[in-house]
């Protein structure tokens, strides 16, 4: 059984995300739990003078309950489905802080969302919950670009700096979906001279037993900024999507900060899954 955090702001985003969590987990047995965290600004005068004497805090989770509710069993119609079930909930915490809970309180597995990206919001990269959630949340968590629509995945690009391992917690989960579809893998290791790094050894190691009897392809880049790369990979090859192994003291600093962060952050135009060490 699979326990998914589906994240959810209304938006088309959001619900792009939401369809294709459905589809990607179609043949596994799913609970999905779709948040909402509300923010006082969504409501209005007119909500406020409509509690009256009841409780405003339950009229107002009662009404996004009731908008929740209408937007999964379109899904469950679009998608009728007897391995999957799921269950809403509203929060009116911190963001971050909300995540964390039902994440802890419901084992999810993987945390699902969408994302504008660049285009028509302030933030420079994905959008602030989103970074937030990458950041903050130690869960896998999978983003979809905006418009993004389903397709089976059949190749993966996972790119690794000096210093990335393909070993862990973290890459075991990746195999596990690269088994269960069937994936071509696409390794990248990009390094910051043509010098050979003891990660190389071990990638072999991981060719010659791991993926033994796995499609992949792995490819070597010196002196070249990361961005670059995965700009140039992603347009030239049929990848379905992308992986990166997080090491939370250092990924932050890696993939969200300067110029190369907002260049990088533009060219992913596949599904993003966060692994966290």
């Amino acid at each position: 059984m699979k326990h998914i955090l589906l994240l959810t702001d209304f938006s088309k985003s959001s619900k792009n995300a939401m369809q294709y969590a459905v589809r990607l987990f179609e043949q596994d047995l799913c609970t999905f739990y779709v948040l909402h965290v509300a923010n006082a600004l969504e409501y209005t005068t007119d909500d406020l003078m409509l509690a009256g004497n009841k409780s405003i805090y339950n009229i107002l989770v009662k009404k996004t309950k009731q908008k929740l509710t209408k937007l999964v069993s379109v899904i469950k119609v679009e998608h009728e489905n007897g391995k999957h079930s799921f269950e809403t909930i509203v929060d009116f915490d911190v963001f971050t802080d909300s995540v964390n809970q039902v994440v802890k309180a419901k084992n999810i597995d993987l945390i699902v969302m969408g994302t504008n990206g660049v285009t028509g919001a302030k933030e420079v990269i994905f959008g602030s919950n989103t970074i937030n959630i990458i950041r903050n949340v130690a869960c896998s968590t999978l983003v979809i670009p905006e418009g993004f629509g389903y397709r089976q995945p059949k190749q993966l690009f996972l790119p690794l700096d000096a210093n990335d391992t393909m070993k862990g917690k973290d890459f075991d989960e990746l195999m596990t979906l690269v088994k269960t579809y069937n994936l071509t893998m696409h390794v990248l290791r990009i390094k910051p001279t043509a010098r050979k790094l003891k990660a190389e050894a071990s990638d072999i190691n991981v060719f010659e037993h791991v993926l033994k009897d796995k499609k992949h392809q792995y490819h070597k880049v010196s002196a070249v900024p990361m961005h670059y790369v995965v700009d140039c990979y992603l347009q030239t090859n049929p990848v379905d999507i992308m992986a990166l192994l997080v090491q939370k003291e250092r990924f932050f600093e890696r993939f969200f900060i300067g110029s190369t962060t907002a260049q990088i952050s533009n060219k992913v135009i596949v599904p993003l899954l966060v692994l966290h060490s």
